[in-house]
């Protein structure tokens, strides 16, 4: 099979007639997120904290999965006006989507439904979307030029391509410069697109992207590409059977507040502590679903795993 770059291989394999994102059992089948379970639940009450702060009315969550994290915003306020975009059809959530929930199909990556438009008075979030929206992955040459990395789409070998050039080498001269041969870079160009058209759409409200993500000074020199199957890390191969990210140039987007998530939650009342002892005394149930809670809070703020995820919070209009 011909080798192709790397970011049309990885668009093909995700959201391509048989990618990864089409299949049935959607994400979950494959790994759990924040937004799944309890750890679901607390970030749930901590956006609905966000868009009470703002007095905003409507959610709608871009990269939405099989509707996890709607049917968890939907118990803590079902008075919300709640969306959920992603690449497969309504009927297709199999969980079911909350009373009311609308939904919006898109092609999968960059790309936004062009009917997603208009949208007042609405948290607008982007929970683990844009490291999956593909993108350049490029590396230095032997003589210290920029070159994409092409990819075997059936056995993930690669190999040097054209030079970079054009707005994607602009972007890695100014974000993530490097002339060391080997160094790996993963062009943010893409993703800081498609954040923007995003922004675009919102006319009033807060938006908000959440993810593995690095800063200026903290690039990786070897990348960050990396690919899941079934819960264990595989081989980034491009052939439909596993997912396929990459860390997001966080501070290149667009924003108002770049943050950790320990910070952000914290400031919407997420705290991780423990149940007084004496609740379990006087009512042992009570005190086990606030333990249950504190574990998911803790979890979503811990150093290493959760918790090292960067907010970027854009507020329109």
């Amino acid at each position: 099979m011909a080798r192709v770059e790397w970011q049309r291989a990885w668009q093909d394999a995700l959201y391509g007639a048989d990618g990864f994102y089409r299949d049935a059992r959607g994400p979950a089948g494959h790994f759990t997120t924040a937004t799944h379970g309890r750890t679901g639940a607390v970030l749930a009450g901590a956006l609905v904290a966000l868009a009470r702060e703002h007095d905003l009315t409507r959610v709608v969550d871009v990269g939405a999965g099989r509707g996890e994290l709607l049917a968890h915003l939907h118990a803590v306020a079902p008075d919300l006006h709640l969306t959920g975009v992603d690449v497969v059809d309504a009927g297709e959530v199999q969980a079911g989507l909350p009373p009311g929930c609308g939904w919006v199909r898109s092609t999968g990556g960059a790309a936004l439904p062009e009917d997603l438009t208009g949208l007042d008075d609405a948290l607008v979030v982007a929970h683990e979307w844009l490291d999956v929206v593909p993108c350049v992955v490029a590396q230095v040459d032997d003589d210290g030029v920029l070159r994409h990395v092409e990819v075997d789409g059936a056995t993930g070998s690669e190999a040097l391509g054209q030079p970079v050039g054009g707005d994607d080498l602009a972007w890695a001269r100014e974000h993530w410069p490097t002339t060391t041969p080997g160094d790996r870079v993963e062009v943010g160009l893409a993703r800081d697109r498609a954040w923007s058209t995003l922004l675009s759409r919102l006319h009033h409200g807060v938006a908000v992207a959440v993810d593995y993500a690095h800063r200026a000074g903290e690039r990786p020199a070897g990348g960050t590409l990396a690919a899941y199957r079934e819960g264990r890390t595989v081989t980034p191969v491009p052939d439909g059977s596993c997912d396929l990210t990459a860390h997001v140039a966080m501070d290149t987007l667009d924003h108002d507040e770049l943050l950790d998530q320990r910070t952000a939650l914290r400031g919407l009342g997420v705290d991780g502590s423990t149940p007084p002892h004496d609740l379990a005394l006087r009512e042992p149930q009570a005190y086990l679903r606030a333990l249950e809670l504190s574990s998911a809070a803790a979890a979503l703020t811990a150093p290493g795993g959760f918790g090292d995820f960067l907010w970027a919070v854009k507020r329109v209009g």
